[in-house]
């Protein structure tokens, strides 16, 4: 999917596609436990864009970026930064309640092979977009995925967010939506399903998530408040709001090894038994991908 990037301390400039990309600090180790440097990173990016691109298009991304590596302080980022090229998407949107009193935010949306790999290059491990795209004139759509987010409360792990995925995939076939499993490349699961109504996602979302909990008040729970959530399942149904971003399918994630929110086959939700079953790094994901291609195929389009 890509040539592997070139290794040293210094800059370098590369041809990515059409467009001349200065790399620099390559060497530098961003997953300590692993020596995974920021080389390896630009590297799996660029060879797992094929599957990923189609999860971006057209969505205004947050980045977190972690300029020293996963032990070192990180920032969010939604603005684009004032250095961002030009040939990168950018779409001017409202920022309700932004916490740096903006009327409205410039973000970059990622499009393109060159747009993925300069990112990359700013140590942007993790990418996150809303359930929404924005139109060619840079306006806000209505949102076109569904999505709940399953957070595990010890001692439950990714095994029980396993039977509750199955339990939502059941009830969403009942309404006619096909839900596609990934896991949140940390210690929970995600189920998406592409959303193609006029009704409102947030709150048939909510009313599934208490559906769900009366029907098994032992196993799940549908509110945030983390007493209330041990041992038990949080359907967080609130990731559809519009203002909400959850993990993109392919991203990396910020943890000791550079682990990646993996999309899942069914049939390994439903045999999972050992948390360790489930959790994927970058090199493992490239390898699923030449597998099976894109498992959350479904969900871009």
């Amino acid at each position: 999917m890509g040539n592997p990037m070139p290794a040293g301390s210094g800059r370098v400039t590369v041809r990515v596609a059409d467009r001349s990309l200065r790399l620099s600090n390559l060497d530098k180790v961003l997953y300590p436990e692993e020596g995974f440097t920021k080389a390896e990173v630009i590297d799996y990016y660029s060879r797992v864009a094929p599957v990923l691109l189609p999860h971006l298009d057209g969505r205004p991304l947050t980045v977190k970026r972690y300029p020293d590596g996963v032990d070192g302080p990180f920032f969010f980022e939604k603005n684009a930064p004032r250095h961002l090229p030009g040939w990168i998407r950018t779409a001017t949107l409202p920022a309700p309640g932004s916490t740096k009193d903006r009327d409205t935010i410039d973000f970059a949306v990622i499009e393109h092979l060159p747009d993925l790999v300069y990112y990359a290059n700013l140590a942007a491990l993790e990418l996150h977009v809303p359930m929404w795209r924005v139109s060619p004139q840079g306006q806000a759509l209505a949102p076109d995925t569904l999505v709940f987010d399953l957070d595990p409360g010890p001692p439950a792990t990714v095994v029980e967010c396993c039977r509750v995925a199955l339990l939502l995939r059941e009830v969403l076939a009942e309404d006619g939506l096909t839900a596609c499993p990934k896991t949140s490349g940390s210690k929970g699961m995600q189920l998406y399903a592409p959303w193609r109504r006029a009704g409102d996602s947030r709150e048939y979302a909510r009313e599934i998530a208490r559906r769900l909990e009366a029907g098994h008040p032992g196993e799940i729970v549908s509110v945030m408040a983390k007493k209330a959530r041990e041992g038990k399942v949080f359907i967080d149904w609130s990731q559809n709001n519009p203002a909400k971003t959850t993990v993109a399918p392919y991203s990396l994630r910020a943890r000791s090894r550079p682990t990646v929110s993996t999309p899942l086959t069914w049939e390994e939700v439903e045999e999972c038994d050992n948390p360790h079953e489930l959790a994927f790094t970058a090199s493992e994901v490239l390898t699923r991908v030449d597998d099976h291609g894109d498992l959350f195929g479904p969900v871009a389009h």
